[in-house]
């Protein structure tokens, strides 16, 4: 387990997966993800199997609280680039709904980047998000990543097209 001060990161377990698709189904947090289909549980068994148990484009983590152990969310890294060192940074806190804040979430963050950088020899992590994720904006210049650019009108949400904003933080950045 790597531990920070609020959290720490293990690997997800089966037993886990009942409370991940949980979360990953409420609304109000699947609205942020890539994947905005409410999943069952053969489609979270299949994401179990091909990219947590075979971690060799993915290293995915439950975060749990700390003190108590108790699972709160989840965070990676996908798509893992070995040649170019680099990979897409994923996290969100379910429990109670949080999403980001500013303790659990911060604290998994700065576990994950120098899990990233440190252990894994990574040099560069990116994340995509959409210009209405306010919350994922701040959490990542928080967290030191750079605002690299825009794809405009990306992903239909709500009724509306919406554009994905592409962040990056370099190991020479860290």
């Amino acid at each position: 387990m790597l531990k920070g001060n609020h959290v720490g990161l293990r690997a997800i377990e089966k037993q886990d997966l009942e409370t991940l698709l949980m979360w990953r189904n409420q609304p109000e947090l699947r609205r942020y993800f890539r994947e905005f289909r409410e999943l069952n549980s053969t489609q979270q068994l299949i994401w179990f199997e091909k990219c947590v148990l075979d971690n060799s484009k993915t290293h995915m983590f439950s975060i749990c609280e700390l003190e108590s152990q108790n699972l709160i969310g989840a965070c990676g890294l996908c798509y893992i680039d070995w040649v170019n060192r680099s990979a897409d940074f994923s996290i969100y806190i379910g429990a109670e709904g949080l999403y980001i804040d500013d303790k659990y979430a911060h604290d998994a963050g700065d576990l994950m980047i120098r899990y990233a950088f440190d252990e894994l020899n990574l040099h560069r992590l990116w994340a995509e998000i959409y210009n209405f994720d306010q919350i994922k904006m701040q959490y990542f210049s928080k967290l030191g990543f750079l605002l690299e650019g825009k794809f405009r009108d990306t992903h239909w949400a709500e009724g509306k097209w919406h554009d994905s904003l592409f962040y990056s933080l370099l190991s020479t950045d860290f």
